[in-house]
């Protein structure tokens, strides 16, 4: 079962694949990028190709795209929202079942507090995976840590981050 975690973005968006039934449970993770010189919508096109490709490469039985739910800079929560809205399209389109959690649900099942670092979910997923070093950059770790919190909610029984204490 390949659990596909994906952190939205248009100049790099994170991705990993994971199997929770394998030895190896990261089958593959990294980012998926775009120019920034390339009209808008040159770059979801170039994303939406590139999840397909994903996709078709690992198909996923999950794809956990993270919910934004806050920017302080408009631009840039533009541009996540227009990839997270790519990225769900694809994952529809894929017949997976779709699911989103936020950042701080995330950071909340893996660090024990919603208002994590960056650098503290690379820290967890770095131990929880056995990683010689945290994976880099931050998009990485934290696509990983989605599809990690999605496994861990329903491998549970779980509805809520709350309730893996």
């Amino acid at each position: 079962m390949f659990v596909v975690g994906v952190d939205p973005g248009l100049t790099r968006c994170g991705f990993a694949v994971l199997d929770f039934e394998s030895r190896d449970r990261i089958i593959s993770a990294g980012v998926l990028e775009s120019a920034r010189d390339l009209a808008i919508q040159d770059r979801l096109a170039s994303l939406h190709a590139d999840l397909l490709g994903l996709f078709g490469e690992f198909p996923p039985s999950v794809v956990v795209v993270e919910r934004v739910l806050f920017q302080t800079n408009v631009k840039t929560a533009m541009s996540v929202g227009q990839a997270a809205g790519v990225a769900l399209c694809v994952a529809a389109m894929s017949g997976a079942e779709v699911v989103s959690y936020s950042s701080n649900e995330v950071k909340l099942t893996l660090c024990g507090s919603g208002s994590a670092t960056k650098s503290e979910v690379q820290m967890m997923v770095q131990r929880e995976f056995g990683l010689i070093k945290p994976p880099s950059p931050p998009d990485v770790a934290d696509a990983i840590g989605l599809a990690l919190h999605h496994w861990l909610l329903h491998s549970r029984g779980l509805s809520t981050p709350g309730q893996l204490r």
